[in-house]
Formats: structure tokens, C-alpha cells, sequence
């Protein structure tokens, strides 16, 4: 196998997992999931509110 032509497939495998990333991250799926995810730094300061 010539250097080249690993060095090639490492690029398009990189590529294909970036994609893979982007659109994992990105799918209506993971929305509610994220969104709930980001207000946890919010949910400690509603707790000690509350006593």
C-alpha cells in the first residue's frame, strides 16, 4: 500500500465520521435531549430558591 493512498482513506474516513457527528448532533431526535441538557446549570440555582 502506498503512503498516499492511506493518507487517503484516512481523509474520507475522518470526513464520513464528521458528517456522521454533524448530523448525530444535529437530528430533530436529539433536540429535546440537548435542550434539556443545556438548562441543567439552571436547575441547582431553582432548587436552593425554593428552600
Amino acid at each position: 500500500m502506498d503512503i498516499n493512498l492511506i493518507r487517503s482513506l484516512v481523509t474520507v474516513l475522518s470526513l464520513v465520521a464528521f458528517a456522521g457527528i454533524v448530523w448525530w448532533a444535529y437530528s430533530p431526535q436529539s433536540k429535546q435531549r440537548f435542550d434539556e441538557a443545556a438548562q441543567l446549570p439552571f436547575a441547582d440555582d431553582d432548587v436552593a430558591h425554593r428552600t
